[in-house]
């Protein structure tokens, strides 16, 4: 194990700052800061000397929940180790983290069957940690929904089947949480449709729980953690900053930085290192809509989200839509403008001709109160698709600016904003609960401004490595399952390549250039003070033979919901990575005990 716990601690009353200013070094990616950073953050202080603080915690300690939890579940990992019949005495207990990549519903079908053989093998009762990236945590949330499921995963298992497998949630029901998320709290964003629009159809549920009531440090299952980035962060090629975030039962925060606010209290409005305004903690569906939104910088989830709300928008009936002043116009005459409006989007994001549906929105709009503007079709150079893109999404903005002015009807105001959210690209706006706070112990960056966005991690790296490599969780043993798209290497490859920039222990990884379009199905890397990191490609020429990209093309990210045969079968395909390797999995816990 690492040695003793090193914190910086602001209290209510006080915060205790570094004597040297560090600064802000330039780098070449969107990574982050230095070793020399990571180093000066750090101020050596024993764990009795740290005070908590009710609002902001700066500190590189795991918070006094999680480590009792880590105290008790070191016995499970104990007794899993003698029952395997690997010598271990209870002060050599290794930390392993699991480690489960995005991939939409792959990733959170894939994870579940590889967890269920985990199960099988007596393996799953060794996982301290349970880490997961965008589809990896749809499984995550629907396993915890379960008190102690590590202990019935079969029983758990086809509750899971049976509901992935079964109905849709209504389109009432679906209407009725997309008002809640956006009359609910102060900040409205794509985060909020992609949950009642996008996540829904996958889980086939609205998760109303909340992570810190799910879970008590008595629990016997791995300890959870999602994680996103801060879209600012990551976005920062000049200067040294920290994108990593991580979302546990007691806490979320930065993961390096080592700023942290209670679950809770995520979301609420904070200056100086104390709250000023609550607001409503987030639910499981919202948690895994921040979590499961990759894609968010592409043309394709433009179109999956135009072409959710156009369905939206056909599906609700006029009569669903309240008009509460007889003095407006019509709610029909505005639910048809944007109708047309969301087609008009699709036709340009599809390289389709508009023109059709432009002259229907001039009509409507000019029989709703004479409004005129029109989308500029025959200025439109169709060989230039960024140009009418940026036309289109003008044109979006300028009709939803107007048509927003009829407040008092409720649908149409909760439309509107979405088509605003949907011009300027808004996903995950929370407030900034380091607003204002001037402490040299954080970068300067995560400080700054009133509120932060945070989107799917799977947009910097597709794998929450950096969610267990913090060094107070003295990870010894990484079991990372890999579930995404393209290489099967990147994920680890671009861990190393990320951790070496910032002086974190981590192995070399040297993959064979033969292994990269028809990867195996075990992989160990290792290096001098580092933990061992086991790489496992889903689909690979072991459980796959020489069909993998049958088996990649069957099980797109993107793609309608899995039916119960196809979970079965790729749960079926995911468990073979585990169960063909059960030695190869107990030879590496045996020698990080060693």
């Amino acid at each position: 194990m690492a040695s003793a716990s090193t914190a910086i601690q602001m209290t209510p009353s006080s915060i205790l700052v570094l004597n040297t200013t560090v600064p802000f070094l330039p780098t070449a990616c969107h990574l982050l800061f230095s070793s020399t950073l990571l180093q000066n953050y750090r101020r050596t202080m024993s764990a009795s000397e740290i005070q908590e603080s009710s609002d902001v915690r700066i500190a590189h300690t795991l918070h006094t929940k999680e480590e009792e939890f880590v105290h008790k579940r070191r016995e499970t990992v104990f007794q899993a180790l003698q029952n395997l019949k690997i010598p271990c005495s209870k002060n050599e207990v290794p930390h392993i983290a699991l480690l489960g990549s995005g991939g939409g519903q792959r990733a959170m079908v894939a994870l579940l069957g590889s967890l269920v053989q985990l199960y099988e093998e007596d393996l799953l009762d060794c996982i301290l940690y349970l880490s997961g990236v965008s589809g990896s945590t749809w499984c995550m949330a629907s396993l915890y929904q379960e008190p102690d499921w590590s202990t019935k995963l079969e029983t758990v298992k086809d509750k899971i089947i049976e509901r992935l497998s079964g109905p849709q949630v209504s389109w009432g029901e679906a209407r009725t949480k997309l008002k809640e998320y956006h009359y609910g709290k102060d900040f409205f964003s794509l985060t909020d449709v992609w949950a009642v629009m996008a996540v829904i159809t996958f889980v086939k549920e609205i998760d109303e729980c909340k992570l810190s009531e799910q879970w008590d440090h008595l629990s016997k299952d791995p300890f959870p953690i999602y994680t996103v980035v801060d879209k600012q962060c990551k976005q920062h090629e000049d200067v040294c900053v920290d994108p990593w975030f991580e979302i546990t039962p007691h806490e979320a925060g930065y993961s390096l930085s080592g700023a942290f606010v209670e679950t809770s209290s995520f979301g609420c409005q904070f200056d100086k290192g104390h709250k000023i305004k609550d607001q409503p903690e987030m639910d499981m569906l919202y948690l895994q809509s921040l979590c499961g939104s990759c894609l968010a910088d592409g043309d394709e989830i433009h179109k999956f989200l135009w072409d959710k709300i156009s369905e939206f928008l056909h599906r609700s009936s006029h009569s669903e839509m309240k008009n509460e002043d007889p003095k407006t116009p019509p709610v029909d005459k505005c639910h048809q403008a944007l109708m047309d409006l969301a087609d008009m989007n699709l036709c340009v994001l599809n390289d389709q001709d508009p023109s059709h549906l432009d002259q229907s929105l001039r009509t409507t709009l000019d029989d709703l109160d004479g409004y005129q503007l029109g989308f500029p079709t025959e200025n439109m150079n169709p060989a230039d698709k960024q140009a009418v893109k940026h036309l289109v999404n003008q044109h979006t903005k300028n009709v939803s600016n107007h048509l927003s002015r009829y407040s008092s009807m409720p649908d149409i105001q909760i439309l509107t904003h979405i088509f605003k959210c949907m011009t300027s690209w808004i996903w995950g706006r929370h407030y900034n609960f380091l607003h204002n706070m001037k402490d040299e112990a954080v970068p300067a960056a995560l400080q700054e401004g009133e509120t932060r966005d945070y989107e799917d991690s799977g947009l910097l790296n597709n794998s929450p490595y950096f969610s267990v490599l913090r060094e107070e969780r003295h990870i010894d043993l990484i079991i990372s399952l890999d579930f995404s798209d393209g290489d099967p290497f990147m994920t680890v490859k671009k861990a190393a390549e990320m951790s070496k920039k910032l002086n974190l222990s981590f192995p070399e990884v040297n993959i064979p250039s033969e292994d990269v379009d028809n990867p195996k199905d075990f992989y160990v890397f290792k290096g001098k003070n580092a933990p061992t990191v086991i790489h496992i490609p889903l689909f690979n020429v072991v459980n796959c033979g020489g069909e993998i990209d049958y088996w990649r093309n069957k099980y797109r990210i993107v793609q309608d919901p899995y039916s119960a045969e196809k979970i079965i079968d790729l749960m079926k395909v995911a468990g073979k990575n585990i169960s063909n390797n059960r030695e190869k999995i107990k030879e590496q816990i045996q020698a990080i005990i060693g």
